[in-house]
């Protein structure tokens, strides 16, 4: 039994079928990329893996159990966290509150205020500054440490770099090493395919919707992957690559 599994899942905006049929499963400790042009209905997949974005059809389960019906504040419970693009904090609240707040949830584990300040500890000194006046990364840094906050089995990352200064991402991605090696799964979107490939075990690629490739990096060479990503056949990929 795989830790994340979702199973034939659609989800629409209104008539849009943005999510089709996609399956997929995920390990624990696994890290998964998904790659895909804009549209491609990664940030509706990632929604309605959280809660967020109700699925017309389809399961998500957790563990084993089912947890589609549940609406995202009891999936946060039962151990989903998403990091949403474009962040999210309450911008009116200091990082303190917007950590504690999530931390009241009262789910066990490694994350509390001090750990995750370890991991990002650029965000110390700023405890009590409001989040919106931080600077795009110091956000972003927030935005993942409130997650971490409620102690997630998966941490969902939504256009992690997105919007972002080079030295900024570079941060952000240290921090993500030390996730890594604290077992965490991770299921990642990210449009830098470098940075995407060099942290991930797994590359799951969709275009429109579908899932149209997916494997180990190993297995998942950057024409392949440029193939599926622009729904191209081989000549024109190469074509690109060179």
């Amino acid at each position: 039994m795989s830790f994340l599994e979702v199973e034939s899942l659609d989800v629409r905006h209104g008539l849009l079928q943005a999510v089709r049929g996609i399956s997929f499963h995920v390990d624990k400790s696994e890290i998964v990329t998904f790659i895909g042009a804009n549209g491609a209905g990664k940030t509706t997949l990632f929604r309605a893996i959280a809660g967020a974005h109700k699925p017309v059809a389809g399961r998500v389960l957790l563990n084993g159990a089912d947890v589609t019906s549940m609406p995202a504040y009891d999936r946060v419970r039962a151990g989903i966290a998403l990091v949403p693009e474009g962040r999210r904090l309450f911008t009116e609240m200091s990082i303190h509150e917007n950590l504690v707040l999530a931390g009241a949830t009262g789910r066990g584990g490694q994350w509390n205020l001090d750990a995750v300040l370890d991991v990002f500890p650029n965000l110390a000194p700023r405890l009590r500054q409001k989040t919106g006046t931080l600077s795009g990364g110091e956000q972003q840094a927030t935005a993942i440490a409130r997650a971490l906050m409620t102690n997630p089995d998966v941490l969902l990352l939504d256009e992690v770099s997105l919007g972002l200064s080079p030295a900024a991402v570079d941060r952000v991605y240290e921090s993500l090493e030390t996730l890594i090696q604290a077992g965490t799964t991770l299921l990642l979107v990210e449009q830098d395919l470098n940075r995407a490939l060099a942290v991930a075990n797994r590359v799951i690629c969709m275009l429109e919707g579908e899932v149209v490739a997916q494997g180990p990096v190993s297995d998942m060479p950057r024409e392949r992957i440029m193939q599926a990503y622009f729904g191209m056949n081989g000549t024109q990929a190469r074509r690109i690559e060179s």
